[in-house]
Order: structure tokens, then sequence, then C-alpha cells
């Protein structure tokens, strides 16, 4: 559920923006380099008109934030430049690499005896006696629910309307005297802060930082979009962010299926290569059926 939030992302770039965005690479790993900096920073929190807020979730905004300038880097590069779209994504992926080495301060950085999200006294009280296996996915999937509906809302908005119609009719959206330049910009930036947000809650949930946790995260996510698709085709009255979220459910649930089935965890590349192919060529097997229907 973790990875619903980072398809929640890919599902604004590739669904509404129709931009193979390959920043996510390297903003997933961004969220979690800036946690851990925050985290290790000897700071256990701040104090904000006497409310003290613990480090470990303040990490989660400023994330968000950060991993927004990745996405407004990207933008930035393709509307301003006019650098081809798939271009722009990997100039700023490779740079993020570099940048996420310096934030952490190391490839790999442990943060095991460190409170986190899902390690804290609050949380121990809370979820105490039986309620205590359930602590992580109650956690996940309040912070799940909370992204999706903020996501819902805001594509609600006047702002949302045109952010959805650039990648159906740009030409229609410059009529309206807006830049539609600017509106891919902005939907970049949102969709690599859910992108980064979901790193860091995937650090704080593995308890370590690692440099190259962030590869393959736009085909994960690419391929969780298009098993959501197609399942809410089917079911009408799902929304596509809710389709995200189960996509990336049932699409984690394969991986697990096929190591369980006795295939190698080295072998999670090569299993996550030929499941999206699959899934690719189901879906454009569909689209042909659907086009000589009509």
């Amino acid at each position: 559920m973790i990875f619903a939030i980072m398809a929640m992302g890919i599902y604004i770039t590739y669904s509404i923006l129709d931009f193979p965005d390959l920043t996510a690479d390297g903003s997933f790993p961004l969220g979690g380099a800036v946690t851990v900096a925050l985290m290790t920073c000897g700071v256990s929190g701040i104090r904000i008109f006497n409310l003290f807020i613990p480090m470990y979730i303040l990490a989660l905004p400023i994330a968000f934030l950060i991993g927004m300038t990745a996405g407004i880097a990207t933008g930035i590069i393709h509307v301003k430049f006019k650098i081809r779209d798939l271009i722009s994504g990997i100039i700023v992926m490779t740079g993020l690499f570099t940048i996420n080495l310096r934030i952490a301060g190391a490839a790999n950085v442990p943060i095991f005896r460190l409170e986190n999200i899902f390690e804290n006294p609050f949380v121990s009280h809370i979820f105490s006696g039986t309620l205590q296996p359930y602590t992580n996915i109650v956690i996940i999937f309040l912070a799940v629910f909370l992204c999706k509906s903020a996501l819902d809302a805001y594509l609600k908005t006047k702002s949302g309307l045109i952010l959805r119609a650039v990648g159906d009719n740009s030409q229609f959206v410059t009529t309206l005297a807006v830049d539609k330049g600017n509106v891919k910009i902005l939907g970049l930036a949102i969709a690599n802060g859910l992108i980064a947000l979901s790193g860091s809650l995937m650090t704080q949930w593995q308890r370590v930082f690692d440099l190259q946790q962030g590869t393959g995260t736009m085909v994960i996510g690419l391929a969780s979009v298009i098993i959501g698709m197609s399942f809410t085709k089917q079911v009408s009255f799902l929304k596509a962010t809710t389709g995200a979220v189960i996509g990336s459910i049932l699409y984690r649930a394969c991986i697990a299926i096929a190591i369980q089935l006795g295939l190698s965890a080295n072998d999670l590349k090569l299993i996550t290569a030929v499941l999206l192919f699959i899934i690719l060529v189901l879906s454009q097997s569909k689209k042909k059926k659907v086009n000589a229907n009509a």
C-alpha cells in the first residue's frame, strides 16, 4: 500500500498528462534521503505554537515538498527549454542520484534505533495488546486514504480540471487562455511530491535508506496504474485513483505469488519486466477488440 501513493503520482504523469516521467526513479529515493537526513540531524523535532512535532512526522510533508521541486525541474527543462519529455526525466533522474547521495550522506543509512512513524511512544500506547500486529497496516492505510482523498478533492477543483484537460485536449486549454506548459509543470510537481512521500514512508517502514531503492519505480508504478485502469473499466463507479491503489496491491501480490512459487528474489527485476510485458499486451489486445467492435 506504500507503493499505492507512488502509483497515484504515476497516474498523474502517465494517465492524465501522457508524460513518460523517469524522474520517479530519482524522486522516490529523494524522499527517503530527505527523511534520513532529518531524522539523523540530531534534532528530535520542532515546536510550533506549543505543539511539538517529531522529526519523523515533519519529514513526510518536507519530503513531499522537496519531491515537488524535482518535478518542477523536469517540467521546466521540458517546457521552457523544449527538451523531449523522456529526456527531461532522464536528466533530472541522473542528477538526483548524486543529490540523494549528498543529502543522505551515504549510499546506505540505517535508522533502526530511531523512532519513526511506525514505532514511537504514541503509537505504542494506541496500538497495544491485540492491536499491535496491525500497527503498520493501519498507519499506511490512513496515509493512503489521506493522499487519495486530497488528490480526488484537488482533481475536482478548477485547477484539477484544467490539469486533466491538458492530457486530453491541450488545444482546448489554450483557448481558455491558460498556459498549458505551466499546468504540466504543476502536474509533474504534484506527481513527484507523492512519489517522494511514498519513498519517505518506505524508508521509515524499512528502517533503512538505500540509494538504489528507487530503481524500477517508474516500471512498478506503470504496471500498477495499467492494472488499476483495467480494473476500473470493469467497475465503472470506482475512481481512477482507487484503481491505482488497487492496481499497486494486485501488482505486489503477483510478485509475492511468483516468489512463493519458488522464484528467487534475485529474479525480481525479470519478474517485473515479464509481468509488465504481459499487462501491456493484454491491454493492447483489449483496445483492438474495442476498436473492431466500434
